[in-house]
């Protein structure tokens, strides 16, 4: 009967979300345990076939870092972006795209759904331009100011698109682009339902020591408030929440993906998993 009520409470989110897309953000422990990389293709597809447009947008950070300290290169972040010189470039294009999408699109395939690995270079996905976070040259780390969804959506309709992280500017430079920064684009452009951000963390905590302290819903006024306090890698997913809900998104997701079915929690259950911020809340305390 728990598994009957289960079922019943996520019909009128299954029935809610029908066609919608959902860019989903995938990153963090998620990628690196063998079983939450298992249960993450099995959820994707899940979506797929109740009906619903699910696109990957992933970043690959941990095995980034790993890679550069097993070849001595300095890591280094600011305001929680990666500090990029064209070697480090060079690293994060060989795990994004030689390693990390090449095993996403082969997890979801094994699950029964086909998927397809783009990256911002593919039929000039992104159009890519340098970020300079309060003026400071961090290298080659791009930011994204436009999204070619005419590939997109040209994909999207016989696969499930896993997107890597990574594109070239005009003149044919590679950069590193922040995942999250890439999904909320992606999300804004193609006018998305929801963008779904996992992370390793419970979602935005009031005091991030304490996950007692997690906030469940957000106000985009609220969070817009907020963010001078918010530092270290927190930081790239609320400014990605805040840029995906004002360029058209209804709702952004912040979930702990170290939890088993995380995404299907807070997308089909009444109380959700982590945070959820929208510009305003009209449904009951709790409804996701």
């Amino acid at each position: 009967m728990r598994d009957v009520a289960t079922l019943l409470e996520a019909l009128p989110y299954i029935r809610r979300f029908h066609g919608e897309t959902i860019v989903i953000k995938y990153g963090g422990a998620a990628m690196i345990d063998l079983e939450l990389r298992r249960e993450f293709a099995r959820d994707v597809v899940l979506l797929k076939y109740v009906g619903m447009n699910p696109i990957v947008v992933h970043g690959g950070g941990p095995e980034i870092t790993s890679y550069m300290e097993r070849l001595g290169m300095d890591v280094e972040f600011v305001d929680g972006l990666r500090v990029s010189n064209a070697e480090t470039v060079e690293v994060a294009k060989m795990v994004l795209l030689g390693k990390q999408n090449a095993d996403i699109v082969l997890g979801l395939n094994r699950q029964g759904q086909p998927a397809i690995g783009l990256c911002g270079d593919d039929g000039g996905l992104f159009k890519i331009r340098r970020h300079m976070p309060g003026g400071r040259d961090i290298g080659f780390v791009g930011e994204i100011e436009s999204v070619d969804i005419g590939v997109l959506l040209h994909v999207a309709e016989d696969y499930i698109p896993v997107i890597a992280s990574v594109g070239a500017d005009a003149s044919g430079q590679s950069h590193n682009v922040n995942a999250d920064a890439a999904a909320a684009a992606v999300a804004a452009a193609l006018n998305a339902h929801k963008a779904i951000f996992l992370t390793d963390v419970p979602g935005w905590l009031e005091d991030p020591a304490d996950p007692a302290t997690l906030i469940r819903r957000a106000t985009t006024e609220r969070l817009s408030g907020s963010l001078e306090a918010v530092s270290g890698g927190m930081r790239p997913k609320l400014e990605s929440c805040l840029r995906a809900v004002q360029g058209g998104v209804a709702a952004a997701h912040i979930l702990d993906g170290r939890k088993p079915h995380s995404l299907l929690l807070e997308l089909f259950t009444d109380a959700g998993i982590g945070t959820m911020i929208a510009d305003r809340f009209e449904e009951p305390d709790g409804a996701r």
